[in-house]
């Protein structure tokens, strides 16, 4: 299993806008399982979670690890997977609008957590919106090459903070409203 795994190419992410499909890969993250424990825990028919393991399987995000008796198991392909879906379908962008605003949202509620003093929620909120998708259209192209190169998480930390290093002049006026949003001051 890899521990990262970076994915872009929208049909194979569009693979997990199925609930039951997500809940799959999000059981596996705790421990292989077989059909029979998948259906057991999700009420599902076996039949059912067989098709939706096929489909996970095919698009790279579970795979068969070993078998006992009649029974395979399952476990993810990598440990962490990290969906950037690049194109302009509208299927694509109304997903990423949704991920953005989530993501957004719970910066804003990890910070507030963490004793900052957020001014304005839905201004934050919003900035922290765009300056998210501004990342993800600049870091379009590296994350694309990196697509097949096997990273660990800690390695991913490092790259995804070069990226933004790389473009943080692009983003300079966004930067100084999140520090006044922040209340923290000028970087010295």
């Amino acid at each position: 299993m890899r521990e990262v795994l970076i994915i872009t190419e929208p049909e194979r992410i569009k693979v997990l806008s199925d609930q039951t499909r997500f809940q799959i890969v999000s059981l596996l993250r705790e421990r292989p399982m077989s059909v029979g424990e998948l259906a057991e825990l999700l009420r599902k028919d076996r039949s059912t979670i067989h098709r939706h393991i096929k489909a996970l399987e095919e698009a790279g995000f579970v795979e068969e690890i070993g078998r006992d008796g009649v029974e395979r198991f399952y476990s993810r392909t990598a440990r962490l997977f990290l969906l950037k879906p690049f194109g302009e379908e509208e299927d694509i962008v109304a997903f990423r609008m949704r991920y953005l605003q989530v993501e957004a949202e719970r910066i804003y509620n990890l910070l507030k957590k963490a004793g900052f003093d957020i001014k304005d929620r839905e201004e934050f909120i919003e900035l922290t919106r765009e300056v998210l998708g501004d990342m993800e259209d600049l870091a379009r192209e590296p994350l694309k090459r990196l697509e097949n190169v096997e990273l660990t998480e800690i390695e991913l930390f490092h790259v995804l903070n070069m990226l933004v290093f790389l473009e943080s002049c692009e983003l300079c006026e966004k930067a100084k409203r999140a520090r006044e949003l922040l209340g923290i001051g000028e970087l010295k």
